[in-house]
């Protein structure tokens, strides 16, 4: 990947949260529309407001999201630092004005478009083929959205991809500056490295008490953050599977209401010979193809047993006329309905007549039957249980959850109440800090940087007083309460003396080796010297390198119009002078990989243009940002 991809990896973040963020799955979605009011409004886009909720609504939206693509390795901490939350109002923003550029240009979506679109989504086909309006319906309803809503803003989606197809598709690199950009990604330099190492400079540092108190007093290196022992209960669908039960007449009456699901319908076996011919072929030509297929048809009357011969020699279907024809077993819905008519009204071992479908003639055979049944309740009960329990959990976690936040609220000194209420077990922990810990983990569910927002505030910090209810994942709710507060405070002087010393002596000693060795570098460029140097060592951009990163940048920005060249760079734990002896240019021209290259330096300056096109737009909109994003996003009772 080129230098300049890898530098600008923002602007490859914003958009791909720009043209992959609609909503193309299922998971996190959520109705953008809060009535909101003055204190609540994060920006306003034409006058219009973008509050805090959606703001909230949009980040647990891509926090599921991520957790859907990433599992147990995403950390969702990655979304509460204030760019992520900046990046993702910047995103809010962004759809809003092409948005209304899309309604300006009179861009929409058909019907037709927006129902090929969603039928195309994974996970909502049946085993016949058929599209899943039940689960479709289901899985909106368990994010809060009916279809019309979900259609409403995928249709916006895609007409917002309108208008970024209409910008990108303008962009291309032109052939001098891909050619360039390629030559410097592929080429090699050669350099010879000469390292000041600090620790060869300690034992000429002189440490002094005044030295060591003054780095003490002026580095944060040594303070003891603030830290809280908390109490909290978690209120989620595990937390009250034990409290549901499920008996037998839940289970039989389910069954008796949904044996449809438990069933297999009849199925036919079929093969077919079939004489193609267009429905919108000429009169002729429709003519021939059925004089042919009456003629196939007089035969079989009279020679039954040659069907599959004929089949092979004959039909114009090519994946079952090297099988004699043969279809496998198939349900209703899974054939065009003229065929399926016909081959579900006929008999075992039984030839239709003539059957006309949109793709021509058809001459069926019946070769095998399998009977409709049912799977006994014995057979599918646990299965029905569990699905039982689920839905009784789902309801009555969505009936409980507003008994959870009233009651923390209403008795708000302690967490007993609600705990009992709801039978739910008071956990503890302690050490917590403001911000989320890389060590507890993010399956912690006290591990949550808006449930230790909201415990760190001023109402629960001085007052004692319980958190609201806060939401860390779908259908689970944290509250919690602080125990113990310490203040933050500084590591005494006496106890953290010898690795304040350690410290001071390795920032002097890397002064002088820095020092050293701009010494060394101006006398060398006075006159070229080799000795000392390590080995020669071959750097390019191209290829993986196990340089300091100092080294290899310092390498490649060096100047080479006359070598041997040298160039200096301060690493950790000393001070690099670098000797660059040759350029290499490249002479093997990959045009394949020219051809790539050439098309990620055309989709960079697509995505340049997207974004300057979008500021352009927000300046039309009198885009305000009404709250900075730390304070817009501060959470406080």
């Amino acid at each position: 990947m080129f230098e300049y991809i890898r530098s600008h990896q923002r602007l490859m973040m914003l958009l791909l949260l720009l043209i992959i963020f609609p909503s193309f799955a299922f998971f996190g979605l959520e109705s953008y529309t809060s009535m909101g009011d003055a204190r609540d409004t994060v920006a306003k886009v034409d006058g219009k407001e973008i509050t805090q909720p959606e703001l909230d609504a949009a980040q647990r939206e891509q926090t599921d999201r991520m957790r859907q693509m990433f599992g147990a390795q995403f950390d969702a901490s990655m979304l509460e630092t204030p760019e992520a939350k900046q990046e993702i109002l910047d995103d809010l923003i962004a759809r809003r004005v092409l948005a209304s550029e899309a309604r300006r240009n009179a861009l929409s979506v058909s019907d037709r478009t927006l129902q090929q679109t969603i039928g195309g989504m994974a996970g909502l086909t049946l085993p016949d083929g058929k599209f899943d309006i039940e689960r479709y319906k289901a899985l909106l309803a368990a994010q809060g959205m009916t279809p019309a809503m979900f259609e409403a803003r995928l249709r916006q989606d895609m007409a917002i991809q309108q208008v970024n197809a209409a910008i990108q598709t303008t962009a291309f690199a032109p052939v001098s500056l891909a050619q360039r950009l390629s030559e410097l990604n592929e080429q090699e330099r050669e350099a010879q490295q000469l390292l000041f190492k600090s620790s060869d400079y300690a034992s000429q540092v002189k440490v002094t008490d005044e030295m060591l108190q003054s780095y003490y007093d002026n580095s944060n290196a040594f303070n003891v953050p603030e830290r809280v022992k908390a109490e909290y209960v978690v209120l989620s669908m595990d937390a009250l599977e034990s409290q549901v039960t499920v008996s037998d007449a839940d289970i039989q009456s389910y069954y008796d209401q949904n044996k449809s699901q438990y069933g297999v319908p009849e199925q036919r076996r079929a093969s077919h010979i079939l004489i193609a011919v267009d429905k919108n072929a000429p009169e002729a030509d429709k003519k021939a193809a059925k004089e042919k297929a009456e003629k196939l048809l007089a035969t079989l009357k009279q020679s039954p047993q040659e069907f599959a011969e004929l089949a092979k020699k004959n039909s114009d279907d090519p994946g079952s006329a090297e099988r004699g024809g043969d279809l496998d077993f198939f349900g209703r819905g899974m054939m065009v309905k003229p065929f399926e008519d016909a081959a579900f009204s006929l008999k075992q071992n039984e030839i239709s007549n003539l059957v006309q479908s949109d793709y021509g003639y058809h001459i069926i055979k019946v070769t095998g039957i399998k009977a409709a049944s049912e799977r006994p309740l014995a057979e599918v009960k646990n299965e029905i249980a569990k699905e039982i329990k689920k839905q009784l959990v789902a309801r009555k976690f969505t009936e409980t959850a507003e008994v959870f936040g009233n009651t923390l609220y209403e008795q708000s000194e302690s967490l007993q109440p609600v705990a009992e209420k709801l039978q739910l077990k008071i956990q503890s922990v302690d050490n917590l800090s403001r911000q989320v810990s890389q060590t507890a983990g993010a399956s912690a569910p006290y591990n949550n940087q808006r449930f230790l927002s909201a415990l760190f505030s001023d109402d629960a910090l001085r007052n004692k007083r319980n958190t609201e209810a806060v939401e860390i994942a779908p259908n689970t709710l944290i509250a919690g309460r602080v125990a113990d507060y310490k203040p933050s405070s500084k590591r005494p002087f006496e106890e953290v003396k010898a690795a304040v010393r350690e410290r001071v002596v390795q920032a002097e000693a890397q002064v002088l080796a820095k020092k050293a060795g701009e010494a060394k570098l101006a006398a060398l460029k006075e006159k070229d010297d080799a000795t000392g140097f390590a080995a020669a060592q071959t750097f390019s951009r191209a290829k993986s390198q196990n340089a300091n990163p100092a080294v290899f940048l310092a390498v490649m920005k060096a100047d080479t119009s006359a070598l041997p060249s040298y160039v200096g760079v301060e690493t950790p734990g000393g001070y690099s002078v670098l000797r660059l002896m040759r350029v290499v240019q490249p002479t093997n021209i990959d045009r394949a990989k020219r051809d790539a290259e050439k098309q990620q330096i055309a989709e960079v300056l697509a995505q340049e243009e997207t974004l300057a096109y979008i500021d352009v737009l927000k300046e039309r909109a009198k885009v305000k940002i009404v709250k900075p994003i730390a304070q817009g996003n501060k959470e406080t009772d």
